[in-house]
C-alpha cells in the first residue's frame, strides 16, 4: 500500500492502517516509505492537535475518557497519545494510560496509543510529533496527554496547536502557580473536580490570579470548571478545544514553528548543541521550504557525517 494508500484508510476510520503507521515509524522513522507517509501526512492535515498537560492525580485520563465520551456522540473522530513514564528496564511506557480509558475497541472512530517517554525531559517521547501528524491527517481530534507537567514538562506547547492545563482543587495559591513555570504556555485552563465545590472554585480564582501576573501580548487564556465524574461543563470545555480554526489544521506559521521546535530537539538530542549549531541555518531558513521529515532525515545523515563519532548522542 503505497503513502496515499494508507493516509486514504486511515481517513475512513482504518484502526489497523493507523496502528501500522505509528509502528512503523517508531520502527523505522528513517525508511523511504515512512517519510513519504509522513510527508504525506504533513502536506494534509484535516484535524486539530490539542496537548493536555497537567501534575500527576489532577485526573487528565478520566478527563480525556470525558471527552471522547462527547467528541463521539458528536459523530467526530479522535485520536490519543498518552505519553508514559518509561520503564528503565524495556523503555516501554510504565503506566499504560490506555488500559484507563473506557473505550469500546469496536469503535473505529477512536484510536488510543501509548508512547513512552524514554529520556525525554520535556514530557514527551522523540517519537509524538511525527504520530501526531499522522493523527492530524486522519482525525478530526488528536489529544497529547503528556507524563505530568513541570518547568522541564512544557514541550507539548511546542508541537500542539492548542495546549490545556489542568488543574485540581487544593493544589495551591497563585504564588505556587507562578512557581511552577507553565502559566506562560496554556492557551485554556480547566479545573477539574469541579463537583468538589468551593474548592474547585477557589482553584480557578487562584489559576485566573496567576495568568493575570503572567506578562504576556496575548489575552488571559480562559478558565473552565470541569467535572469528568459527573460530566458538568465537559461539552463547554470540548467546545473551546474544537472552537479555534473551525475544527480544521492549524495555520502555516503554526506549523512551521511546531516543524522547527520538533527538529531541534532531536538535532539537540542526537548530536548537541555542536550540531544544532551547524544546522542552525538550515532550521532558520528551509523549514518552510519543505517537510520537516524529509529535511530532518537529511539533516542528521549530514551531521553524522560532519562531526566526530563521540558527539553523537550528546546532549550538551
Amino acid at each position: 500500500m503505497n503513502d496515499g494508500a494508507m493516509l486514504d484508510a486511515m481517513r475512513r476510520g482504518g484502526k489497523q492502517a493507523l496502528a501500522k503507521a505509528l509502528s512503523t515509524i517508531e520502527r523505522a522513522p528513517a525508511d523511504d516509505a515512512t517519510v513519504a507517509l509522513l510527508d504525506a501526512a504533513w502536506r494534509a492535515p484535516q484535524g486539530r492537535v490539542i496537548g493536555l498537560t497537567g501534575p500527576p492525580g489532577v485526573g487528565k485520563s478520566t478527563l480525556v475518557d470525558a471527552l471522547i465520551r462527547a467528541q463521539r456522540a458528536r459523530g467526530e473522530t479522535i485520536g490519543v497519545i498518552a505519553v508514559d513514564p518509561s520503564s528503565r528496564k524495556t523503555g516501554g511506557a510504565l503506566l499504560g494510560d490506555r488500559t484507563r480509558l473506557t473505550t469500546d475497541p469496536l469503535d473505529a472512530g477512536v484510536f488510543v496509543r501509548s508512547m513512552a517517554a524514554r529520556d525525554s525531559l520535556g514530557g514527551l517521547a522523540t517519537l509524538t510529533f511525527p504520530a501526531a501528524v499522522l493523527m492530524r491527517a486522519s482525525r478530526d481530534l488528536t489529544l497529547i496527554e503528556t507524563v505530568g507537567v513541570g518547568q522541564s514538562e512544557t514541550g507539548v506547547a511546542d508541537i500542539a496547536d492548542m495546549t490545556v492545563f489542568c488543574v485540581q482543587p487544593g493544589s495551591g495559591d497563585s504564588l505556587q502557580f507562578m512557581k511552577a513555570g507553565v502559566m506562560e504556555t496554556p492557551d485554556l485552563v480547566l479545573v477539574t473536580k469541579s463537583d468538589t465545590g468551593a474548592p474547585a472554585r477557589r482553584a480557578a480564582a487562584d489559576a485566573a490570579g496567576a495568568l493575570s501576573l503572567t506578562a504576556s501580548d496575548r489575552p488571559a487564556p480562559e478558565v473552565l470548571l470541569v467535572s469528568a465524574s459527573t460530566g458538568d461543563g465537559v461539552e463547554q470545555a470540548l467546545n473551546a478545544i474544537a472552537a479555534p480554526g473551525g475544527g480544521g489544521a492549524s495555520s502555516p506559521e503554526l506549523c512551521n514553528g511546531q516543524a522547527r521546535a520538533w527538529l531541534t530537539d532531536v538535532i539537540l538530542s542526537e548530536f548537541g548543541r555542536a550540531g544544532l549549531r551547524l544546522a542552525a541555518p538550515i532550521l532558520r531558513d528551509d523549514v518552510q521550504l519543505q517537510t520537516p521529515f524529509r529535511l530532518g532525515r537529511d539533516l542528521l545523515e549530514r551531521l553524522q557525517a560532519a562531526l566526530p563519532e563521540t558527539l553523537h548522542g550528546a546532549p550538551c
